[in-house]
């Protein structure tokens, strides 16, 4: 593919931009990408996971609460939520807790959950596939029993307590 700026070179560069849910792709190579001062990877003033942190986080709806998060503060450190933003990184272990607030939104966004589950092994998953349905019917068994559901409770407790003796038989 050659690059869509001057034909000549190939394209090396492959952006892809989804806007209101209409992709546009634009392949450039090295050399037009300097002269127009497009981001490349690797390179000194380069794209970096820094810059896609940076424009995540930059999505505050109204000018007061981008003041508000602006002016968010990290006890321990003293980095601003501005600067995190701007950096794309934490200045110490303690701004998880400070930014917490702003950082569930924004785990949400990029990973679609904001607990990680990871993957199963298949050979010796069966003990970890056992433990997170015991606690999922767990919290099934305390809904119910909030519901006042006491029957479906009951059989609920049946199959935790089957699943611990799978486990414990393993």
């Amino acid at each position: 593919m050659t690059c869509q700026e001057c034909g000549k070179r190939p394209a090396t560069l492959h952006f892809t931009k989804i806007v209101g849910g209409e992709k546009t792709e634009f392949h450039i190579c090295e050399s037009c990408a300097r002269e127009k001062g497009e981001l490349i990877p690797g390179t000194t003033g380069g794209f970096s996971i820094h810059n896609l942190l940076s424009g995540l986080l930059d999505f505050e709806p109204t000018q007061s609460s981008a003041v508000k998060a602006q002016q968010l503060r990290c006890d321990n450190c003293g980095l601003t939520y501005g600067q995190f933003s701007k950096l794309g990184r934490f200045g110490c272990s303690h701004c998880y807790e400070s930014f917490n607030a702003r950082l569930d939104p924004l785990f949400k966004r990029v990973h679609g959950n904001t607990v990680h589950t990871g993957k199963v092994p298949k050979r010796s998953g069966s003990i970890i596939q056992h433990k997170r349905e015991i606690e999922r019917l767990k919290r099934e068994m305390m809904q119910r029993i909030e519901q006042e559901e006491f029957e479906k409770a009951a059989e609920l407790r049946d199959q935790i307590k089957e699943l611990e003796r799978k486990i414990s038989a393993v």
